[in-house]
């Protein structure tokens, strides 16, 4: 696992000499992480803080469309953040709806598709509402797909699956023994969520956080120092750059995948 390191500059994404290993990653998600310490260092509320962090969504969106990612996922809300502070919660769920109500039609003139993972009925009846639109509005584009995960935990995501594969076998649909890791991703990529390429977590911390478990077991990981407000479009070349320069394995040796490139 590369992380970027402190003193890099976004600027060092364009430089020309890079040799590519690896192929522009299919599926990017990125750990969208900071907001709170970006807007402390700044004397603000966390509000202003994820208010700042919409911004860097903005950017990220646009520069991943550019560079051609498939599929592109945001950690927005996680299941665990309902403990947070409540007038935090409500603000965030506010930021959430009205970019639900501003943003999509800007997403949908880009022919970028957008899809909403995770428990959606912990929202409010509004939200759940404009999530609904949202979807149906851009449900034909074939441009970028955007997935917004929110309410969601890799967890969950795992459980519901394994319910749904025990609720066939109940039902006589499935045996047991026909379960297996194909079987389990179909159910899994009920979402269309394809496995993930290279997973981006912001501000220095260096876990998962119970993102997208399973989609995650081939991901090359990165970990910037930037808070997330601060990570925009050429912090998100630079995380892109660093894992084209990387050599995927997937349990096979170098002499084998030179084998197959021959």
């Amino acid at each position: 696992m590369t992380s970027q390191l402190p003193e890099e500059q976004p600027g060092d994404a364009s430089t020309p000499s890079l040799t590519w290993d690896t192929a522009m990653p299919s599926h990017v998600a990125i750990i969208m992480d900071g907001n709170n310490r970006w807007a402390k260092a700044r004397g603000m509320s966390g509000v202003r803080g994820h208010r700042a962090g919409v911004e860097a969504v903005r950017a990220v969106i646009q520069r991943a469309a550019e560079r051609q990612v498939k599929t592109l996922s945001l950690f927005a809300f996680s299941s665990e953040n309902w403990k947070r502070p409540a007038a935090e919660v409500n603000a965030l769920m506010e930021l959430f709806l009205m970019a639900l109500k501003r943003e999509v039609k800007k997403l949908n003139e880009r022919n970028i598709r957008l899809t909403i993972i995770g428990e959606q009925r912990g929202f409010s009846h509004a939200i759940q509402k404009y999530i609904q639109r949202a979807e149906t509005l851009t449900a034909e584009n074939t441009g970028m797909h955007l997935i917004i995960a929110a309410n969601y935990g890799g967890q969950w995501d795992i459980a519901r699956a394994a319910r749904e594969l025990a609720e066939q076998v109940s039902a006589g649909e499935l045996q047991p023994e026909d379960i297996d890791e194909v079987r389990f991703d179909a159910a899994i990529k009920r979402n269309h969520v394809t496995p993930i390429d290279l997973c981006i977590r912001t501000s220095g911390e260096q876990r998962l956080s119970n993102f997208m478990l399973w989609q995650l077991a081939y991901a090359e990981l990165y970990f910037s120092p930037l808070l997330w407000p601060d990570f925009g479009a050429e912090a998100l070349d630079v995380a892109l750059n660093d894992f084209c320069q990387r050599r995927r394995r997937f349990g096979m040796t170098d002499e084998q995948i030179e084998a197959q490139g021959a």
